[in-house]
């Protein structure tokens, strides 16, 4: 298992900044105390008040997708937050190589 650093920037739909940055805000904390994560960090953009990133890191893969896909506070935010967001700006995952 390798590590697994994570750059996702979500954009809000006009109006819902607010709506959105309270969502997210929500879903940090317990994402710092799930088994495996290193970082989880929370970013307003400065000049775009509409987008947000998030700066992740985690031991591996298997526990970023355990996250994702059984997180209980990951799972309210897609059934509730999610209607917030209009897109997906940039999802990465990296490898670090130096």
């Amino acid at each position: 298992m390798s590590e697994l650093f994570i750059v996702v920037a979500l954009y809000a739909k006009d109006g819902k900044e607010a709506d959105l940055r309270r969502d997210l805000i929500n879903v940090v904390e317990p994402s710092r105390r799930e088994e495996g994560n290193l970082r989880y960090e929370l970013f307003a953009d400065q000049s775009e008040p509409r987008r947000f990133v998030f700066v992740e890191h985690w031991a591996s893969r298997e526990a970023r997708d355990k996250h994702h896909n059984e997180g209980d506070h990951i799972r309210y935010f897609h059934e509730h937050g999610a209607a917030n967001v209009e897109r997906t700006e940039i999802a990465c995952f990296l490898d670090r190589i130096a």
